[in-house]
């Protein structure tokens, strides 16, 4: 009889994860009930707001010891008591760091068949990608020649955002934690410029590379480079609030940059939940799909293979040692 093979969460890192607070587990297989879909899970995405569950921070729930680590994937359907699916469809799901999953029909997304590879439903046309558009499309509606600062530049979410970005015609910077990274940046995705910022003083080069300020900052960090990006905003500026790195590992939360910087710059100031759009994630997809079909857009995926490695890989995300969208090729 089959089995189902599990991350489980073996106790809450108090700082930055490591290998040693994940297990691998043999479990039965999920049964299932009239309706339900048999899932296979073929790529598991592995995020940063995961580290969020852990600490008992996010808004979509805590992960405590013994629990399955949660995510979204593509996975196939080998077994399906609902009309609406098929054995073989490949399908968008919460299905975990597992190997089965079962789950109701509405649970359940087709993956369109012009998602090739079907990784990118996880990456540039899944919820990364939905961010970075939600964001910098529709809340900080780009203008050409606007400066657009991105951290985190060359990860799923800050990639696809400062493409998007140069194909609005902005001036776009990134900010990343190598040379290596840097390079990256300009050389395959397309950035004016980009700042290592282990390396560089951050404030002395956006003062060089942004005399008149920044138009619109999408802060995938917080913390103490939200203040430094925040003196430096340009009137009228756009401040996407998304992701909180420099905090995930942090058992307290960092304060922020004093009001008066956004209100010297009259500065629109947007909190990001990526959920609030997921029913606009068709336009979208459709959006994007030409872009990627004509070379505009590109996603760099940081494939680790097998579900025994999503420990490994998830840790290096947390250390910002991932080139990429950090994904598990599970089947």
């Amino acid at each position: 009889m089959k089995t189902n093979t599990q991350v489980i969460l073996k106790n809450t890192p108090p700082g930055e994860p490591a290998e040693e607070h994940f297990e691998l587990v043999d479990s039965a297989m999920p049964k299932m009930s009239a309706g339900d879909v048999l899932c296979e899970t073929q790529y598991l995405s592995l995020d940063p707001y995961m580290r969020s569950q852990i600490s008992g921070r996010h808004m979509s729930g805590s992960v405590m010891p013994g629990d399955v680590l949660r995510g979204e994937t593509v996975s196939k359907v080998v077994e399906s008591s609902s009309a609406d699916y098929k054995v073989g469809d490949l399908v968008r799901c919460f299905g975990g760091w597992q190997q089965y999953s079962t789950h109701a029909a509405k649970e359940l997304t087709l993956i369109q068949p012009d998602i090739q590879p079907a990784s990118y439903a996880l990456s540039v046309l899944g919820m990364p990608g939905l961010t970075a558009y939600a964001g910098l499309i529709w809340q900080a509606q780009p203008k050409a020649g606007d400066v657009v600062l991105i951290p985190a530049a060359i990860g799923a979410v800050g990639s696809t955002a400062g493409q998007l970005a140069k194909i609005y015609g902005c001036k776009v910077i990134g900010i990343t934690g190598s040379d290596e990274k840097c390079r990256f940046a300009k050389e395959s995705l397309g950035y004016d410029e980009c700042i290592n910022r282990r390396t560089e003083n951050l404030a002395d080069r956006l003062d060089e590379l942004c005399p008149d300020g920044v138009d619109i900052f999408f802060d995938l960090v917080g913390g103490e480079m939200l203040r430094t990006v925040s003196e430096r905003l340009a009137i009228g500026a756009r401040v996407i609030l998304c992701g909180l790195m420099a905090e995930y590992n942090s058992p307290t939360r960092i304060d922020g940059p004093p009001p008066a910087f956004w209100i010297k710059s009259r500065a629109i100031v947007y909190g990001l939940v990526v959920y609030d759009f997921e029913s606009r994630r068709d336009e979208f997809v459709n959006a994007c799909l030409p872009y990627i079909k004509q070379g505009k857009l590109k996603m760099r995926e940081d494939i680790a293979e097998g579900l025994s490695k999503a420990p490994e890989a998830f840790c290096r995300l947390m250390k910002g040692a991932n080139m990429g969208k950090a994904i598990v090729k599970v089947a």
